[in-house]
This record gives structure tokens, sequence and C-alpha cells, in this order.
């Protein structure tokens, strides 16, 4: 069994600030760091330390992206999949203020001209059964869903960056959501609530079939398949930078899986995971090892 994560590339200039800037307002940064990210590729870094055998398919510019398949290769991801196009790789503006929070503003580049001829090159080389990872920052991700679906592989969708393109795909094919408060809420299109439950019950009233993972920030997570119920809190610990911690959780948690770890063990991990890339800064290099995970006791 292979992953395969459809995914975005991305290089990110991060920014220390005192606060977000506020409309109207110039300010000067405290300092500026460039690291490699996107959802995509930190998922994918965050599956190969997992020890998932991951594929990343994705596109990068022409002479600005290099660097970031480097990195994913020295992570131990499968890079021959990506595609050098003309035009800029994505990138992300990220300001990083001194709790950790961070604001983030996307171009796509090279992440929103893929096209359905690099879709059908690509699930040649995969089959039934397999994952495919799928976020929302590459373009055609509804034909993806639709040829992978008739494939028979297991279709695993983190909806975000949240839009209305989202509501457009068919989500009937999707096999397990990993989603926050936010994206739960407007996948549903039911009214913001801070009640997790009604959350979960109208994520299962729409997609009885799917598996789903719901998270709650400072609350943990929740997992539901059918009748079963699974709670994962979160592990505390001094928070540096939370650029890349959902994209953790997300790739040890079907990194778990596909190593046949059971929900409850792959939330744990995933938990464990995100809680030491919280603890350091940047996207894809604060992603830990499989051995870290395992040796932490929060």
């Amino acid at each position: 069994m292979k992953v395969l994560n459809f995914g975005s590339l991305n290089i990110d200039y991060t920014y220390q600030v005192d606060h977000f800037v506020r409309a109207g307002e110039t300010m000067s940064s405290e300092s500026l760091q460039v690291f490699s990210g996107g959802k995509g590729l930190n998922q994918s870094i965050a599956l190969s330390k997992a020890g998932a055998d991951v594929w990343h398919a994705g596109a990068v510019g022409a002479g600005d992206g290099d660097f970031l398949i480097e990195q994913m290769k020295k992570a131990g991801v499968h890079t021959e999949l990506i595609e050098h196009l003309d035009g800029q790789t994505g990138h992300a503006i990220i300001q990083k203020d001194p709790a950790g929070q961070n604001c983030i503003l996307l171009y796509g580049g090279a992440n929103q001209r893929i096209t359905r001829e690099m879709v059908d090159r690509v699930l040649t080389q995969f089959e039934a059964d397999d994952f495919l990872i799928l976020q929302n920052e590459i373009s055609e991700i509804g034909y993806i869903m639709e040829k992978a679906h008739e494939k028979g592989m297991k279709i695993v969708l983190n909806p975000s960056p949240m839009n209305a393109k989202i509501l457009s795909y068919p989500l009937e094919y999707v096999d397990y959501f990993l989603l926050n408060e936010v994206e739960a809420s407007d996948i549903c299109g039911i009214e913001a609530t801070k009640d997790p439950q009604a959350l979960m019950n109208g994520l299962v009233k729409r997609f009885p079939e799917a598996k789903i993972v719901l998270t709650l920030g400072g609350d943990g997570s929740v997992y539901r398949d059918g009748d079963t119920v699974l709670r994962q809190g979160i592990y505390k610990v001094p928070v540096v930078d939370t650029t890349a911690a959902g994209d953790t959780f997300t790739g040890y948690f079907i990194g778990g899986l596909q190593l046949d770890e059971d929900p409850k063990t792959a939330l744990e991990h995933a938990a464990k995971a995100a809680a030491i890339a919280v603890s350091r800064p940047g996207a894809a290099p604060s992603v830990p090892n499989r051995e870290e995970v395992e040796t932490f006791e929060g």
C-alpha cells in the first residue's frame, strides 16, 4: 500500500512581528526567515517521518523551487512525480507574533497550474486501496478525486484553505476528513458553534460513510467512524510556531494508519508530533521523526 500526496509546494517567507499588520498600517518586521512549506509539502514530510512510503505529486516554478524538492528527498519522500512549470513557485507570506500564532497570505503559483493531463499521468502509478491525500491548495482537486475514486483509492481530504470551491468537489467520495471547527462549520453549512458535538453530528449526517477527525485546538481532537468515537487531548508545550501543527498531525495520523496502527494509537502519535512541531520554528523543519514522537512524554 502506497501513499500519494497530490499537494502544494510553497516557499514560506516568515516575518517575526510584534503584532499582525492592521488595515492601513505600515510596519517593520523584526526578522525574515525563508522556509520550505505548503500544506502538501509539510504533510508529505510528516508522512515520511512517520514511516509511511509516500510519493508527492505537484509542481514548482522553472527556477525557484528546486530546494523544496531537495528537502523532500532528504526526508525520504519520492519526488519523481513533481513537475517543473513556467512561472513562479507558490509562496506564502507569514506573519508570526510573539505568542507563536500566525497570519498567512498565499500565492498559488505553479500549484494552480496542475492540469488533467498531469493528473492522469500520476494516477497510472497507483491502484486500489492506496491512500490519496488532498488539501485545497492546487488546481483540479475535483478531477483528481473523481479519477482516484474510479481506481478505488482511499481519499483523505484536509479541506484547507476552506473556500467555496470545496463545496463543488465530489465530497461523497472522501473516505477520511481531517478538519478543524471552522472548516467543519463551513463544509456542513451550519452556523459556527463552540459545541464540537453539534459539528460532529453535522459532519456524520452529511457524510455517513466517512471517517472523520475533528481537531479542536486546545481541546484536542475527536475521531468518529460509525458508532466508534475516540477523543485525544493535546500535549502542552511552550509554543514557538504553530504553522505546521495541523499538517504534522495529518501526516502522523495517516502515516500511522498506513503502518497498521489502530486509530487510537495513530491519534496519540499525531498529537505528540504536533506538540513537538509547535515547539520549534518553521513549517517543514519543525516536523519530528518517529523516534522523537515515540519517546516524547509531554
